[in-house]
């Protein structure tokens, strides 16, 4: 099979990784890939916004089957555009998409399908919007209701850090994104992320993780699109998982193929574990980043095999399998992430991964035949151990070999399992 991935990040890196690693694979491309990439794929310098020039390729490669790393191609319509074109594509259409790209449309699913979430209003006016938190309290949740790379959501533990965050979006800090504000009561409990396929009529469930938003140590600081990572999450115990499948994700596939967008792709649930049980903070139409990279250093089965047959509607036919080890990731970014930063900073050397390890590329390119750093979020440091632990352990071994002046990374990815499993 000839596959077209889409996408330049640590999370397309890691698909690239688990793809190449299928017998039914003859050709991997990525589009446009990174130099982290390169080991497992043929770049394409393709602009994945022109969606005719992706359609070009696809003929001229005579592509079977394309995969769609990122949420905005796929809220932008790619996928739509591919299977017009008798394509195998993996992700949702653009209608179906407005899970991600628009947090009031998901609030308005769950009201409408007594999915478990935080009560909420919708906001187009900035003074109507501050009204309402005035009248509510703190903390309360500030969310830019279309897509903000990760960092148009604001958990406000004072009314007046509530105001600011509305100011800031109607201010145009998140662009046309916050043109609409979702504002939505604040959940107490400890947060996971769940993920679970689906062709539009049937449901697997792969895995669960727990990202690090925070970009300090001890969930410090202000938000980032995830600094970290590990693979499973103890909070997701076998009841709170049939309980997700059975409160939330059901209910969404159900709900969305009666509202007239039926969802194929990867519901990637942010979930709030609560007294209550699994309650949904938001969902996102692709794989996460940095979860992918834990999850994929822990499946045992082919991914080809299963993203083919979410997107062929054949998921019943297959299963997923986990290895039982830890997985855990060490995100290490510019110096200045989540604010301002240099770019094009050079990374000396990356030492050489052993059994169980990855050093996954996400903001990096080659620059007069050296690697640079691009991004914010540069590297993704990977590795497996029989605990948290001997995860964590094994990961900063790797991060302390890395030679790179301007990265940085937190110093406690994993403390919350680790706490569990010293009790």
């Amino acid at each position: 099979m000839k596959v077209l991935l889409i996408g330049t990040g640590g999370r397309e890196h890691a698909l690239a990784w688990k793809l190449a690693q299928s017998p039914k694979l003859t050709k991997l491309f990525a589009a446009p890939g990174n130099p982290g990439m390169a080991e497992n794929a043929e770049l394409v310098a393709l602009d994945v916004d022109d969606h005719e020039a992706v359609i070009a390729f696809c003929r001229s490669e005579a592509i079977d089957f394309v995969v769609v790393g990122p949420e905005a191609p796929l809220v932008a319509g790619i996928a739509d555009r591919i299977r017009q074109e008798g394509i195998a594509v993996f992700g949702p259409s653009a209608a179906a998409a407005q899970l991600e790209g628009s947090k009031g449309f998901t609030k308005d699913i769950c009201a409408r399908y007594n999915i478990p979430t935080g009560a909420y209003q919708r906001f187009t006016d900035g003074t109507a919007a501050k009204a309402y938190v005035e009248a509510q309290g703190a903390p309360i949740v500030v969310k830019a209701d279309g897509l903000a790379a990760g960092k148009g959501v604001t958990v406000a533990m004072t009314v007046e850090e509530a105001l600011a965050a509305i100011d800031d979006c109607f201010d145009g800090a998140f662009g046309a994104a916050g043109a609409e504000v979702v504002v939505e009561a604040y959940l107490d409990g400890e947060e996971a992320s769940f993920f679970c396929l689906s062709d539009g009529k049937t449901a697997l469930a792969l895995a669960t993780a727990q990202d690090h938003k925070r970009v300090g140590d001890g969930d410090t600081g202000p938000n980032t699109g995830g600094m970290g990572a590990y693979s499973p999450a103890p909070v997701m115990t076998p009841d709170m998982v049939k309980r997700t499948m059975k409160e939330i994700i059901e209910p969404t596939i159900r709900g969305m193929a009666e509202s007239g967008y039926p969802f194929t792709g990867v519901f990637f649930a942010g979930l709030m574990i609560t007294a209550k049980g699994p309650e949904l903070i938001e969902y996102n139409v692709r794989f996460g980043d940095p979860e992918t990279q834990v999850l994929m250093m822990r499946m045992k089965s082919d991914l080809l095999e299963i993203l083919y047959a979410a997107a062929t509607g054949t998921l019943d036919e297959v299963k997923a399998e986990w290895s039982d080890d830890v997985a855990l990731t060490v995100v290490m970014a510019s110096k200045g992430y989540p604010a301002a930063y240099d770019k094009g900073t050079p990374i000396a050397s990356l030492p050489s991964a052993g059994e169980g390890e990855k050093i996954f590329h996400a903001g990096t390119a080659m620059k007069d035949g050296a690697l640079v750093a691009t991004g914010g979020r540069v590297l993704n440091v990977t590795a497996t151990g029989r605990t948290v632990a001997e995860a964590q352990a094994n990961a900063y071994r790797l991060v302390d070999a890395v030679d790179w002046g301007n990265g940085f990374c937190r110093r406690d990815i994993g403390w919350r399992a680790i706490e569990r499993e010293t009790r």
